[in-house]
This record gives structure tokens, C-alpha cells and sequence, in this order.
């Protein structure tokens, strides 16, 4: 009965390895390893609003100057919506030359202000209102939208837990098929992968396609989107 707990190991853990997720692990007398994936589908707690600032002119005050009034803009309209413009984060600001590269001098023609903001929202109701008007500021553009799950712990729990126990079935399916009883768990590994898929938002010249009608925000009676958190877990069991 010791051989086939042994070759049982074997089996099992060759398995696993031919997926290319089995971690090293010395095969030992009365015991039996497995594999298995597991998942949890979370509802997201924060919806992330991201909008680039980018204004050209053929001065550099004069560039910044429009940069600074789209700023101010999309400030009153987190004010207009309750919300504090400290809570947004600003990720980058730069000043570049625009060349004229069909002269061979390569003049200066112009320069570009960017900068982007970014926004995590915990209220979902306020994400229609807020990115429709972010949308109407001039010398603004790649308006994003994405939910994602901050509190991501609990779901990362509960995506092992689904992958131990499939590990933990398959596990005793093959004991059971050996005239054996599975035992106690002597053995474990977790990896955890959360996967977030952004949703893009409508850009101002789409919005401003039909002329005179105010249409409802693209997210509007939407269910945001779920984050899926998966697991890997390779187990070790004692045989009964």
C-alpha cells in the first residue's frame, strides 16, 4: 500500500508540472499532491475617472494659460458635483516644443502643455454627471473610465479558499480510487492574480454628435463591471 501512495505522489505531481504551475516539492510516503484554480467575482468599490489636459499654442504662456483655464474648469465641475478637487490626483505636468521638421532648421513652431488628472470615486451615482461634464472642457481628451476593487483582501480569501477546496476534491477522488483516506492538509502554496479591465468613456466629439439633445451618460443604468480575482493553489495531503 506504500508504493501506491508513492506513485500516487508521482502521478499527481506530474500532472501539475505538465500545467507549468507546480512548485518544487520533494514527494514523500502517504501523501498526495494537487493543483487546482480558483475564483471569486467582486463587485468594485471605486470607479477611477481619468482625463488628460492638453493645450497648444504658439507660445509657451500662451499654451499654459489654456492648460491652466481647462484645469480650473474641470475643478468647478468637481466642485458642481460635490466633490473636493484635493481628492483628485494630478500625475505629471510638461512643457514641449513643437518643431517644424519639414525645415531643415527644424523650427520651433509651437508648444504643447499636458498634464492628467485622476479621480477614484467610492459614490457611483455621481461617475454619469461628472464625466459628461468633464467631456464639455475644451483642450481636453482620452477621457477614461474603470472600476476597481480597493479592498481587494476578502475577495483574494475567497478565490483560495474555492481553489483549496477544488484541490481538496480532486485530491480525495484519487485516494478514494486507491482505497485510501485523504488526511490533514501538510502543504500549501497561493498565488493570487486580481484582474481589472478598464471600460472607455464616450470622447467630447462623440457626445457632441447629436445636435441639441443631451442623451444620458454612456454608463447610465449600466451594473459596473465585476472584478475577478483568481487563485492558484498546489497542495499536499496526508493518506489515510
Amino acid at each position: 500500500m506504500k508504493t501506491f501512495a508513492f506513485l500516487t505522489v508521482l502521478v499527481v505531481a506530474a500532472m501539475a508540472t505538465a500545467q507549468g504551475v507546480a512548485p518544487a516539492v520533494t514527494a514523500q510516503l502517504n501523501t498526495i499532491y494537487s493543483g487546482a484554480d480558483g475564483k471569486f467575482e467582486a463587485a468594485p468599490d471605486t470607479a477611477v475617472v481619468h482625463l488628460d489636459i492638453a493645450a497648444q499654442d504658439d507660445s509657451s504662456r500662451a499654451a499654459y494659460n489654456k492648460a491652466s483655464a481647462a484645469a480650473e474648469r474641470a475643478r468647478q465641475v468637481l466642485k458642481a458635483n460635490g466633490i473636493d478637487p484635493k481628492a483628485a490626483q494630478v500625475g505629471f505636468y510638461s512643457v514641449q516644443p513643437l518643431y517644424d521638421w519639414k525645415n531643415p532648421k527644424h523650427k520651433v513652431i509651437g508648444y504643447r502643455v499636458t498634464t492628467y488628472v485622476t479621480l477614484k470615486l467610492k459614490d457611483f451615482t455621481k461617475v454619469g454627471a461628472l464625466t459628461e461634464q468633464l467631456a464639455d472642457i475644451e483642450d481636453t481628451q482620452n477621457q477614461s473610465l474603470s472600476y476597481i476593487l480597493e479592498d481587494m483582501e476578502q475577495a483574494k480569501a475567497k478565490a483560495a479558499e474555492d481553489a483549496l477546496k477544488k484541490a481538496r476534491n480532486q485530491a480525495n477522488a484519487v485516494a478514494a480510487a486507491g482505497g485510501r483516506t485523504l488526511g490533514e492538509l501538510l502543504y500549501a502554496t497561493v498565488d493570487v492574480n486580481p484582474q481589472i479591465v478598464p471600460v472607455p468613456m464616450v470622447m467630447r466629439s462623440m457626445a457632441a454628435a447629436v445636435p441639441g439633445a443631451q442623451p444620458p451618460p454612456p454608463t447610465a443604468e449600466f451594473t459596473p463591471q465585476t472584478v475577478n480575482v483568481n487563485a492558484h493553489v498546489n497542495a499536499m495531503f496526508a493518506l489515510k
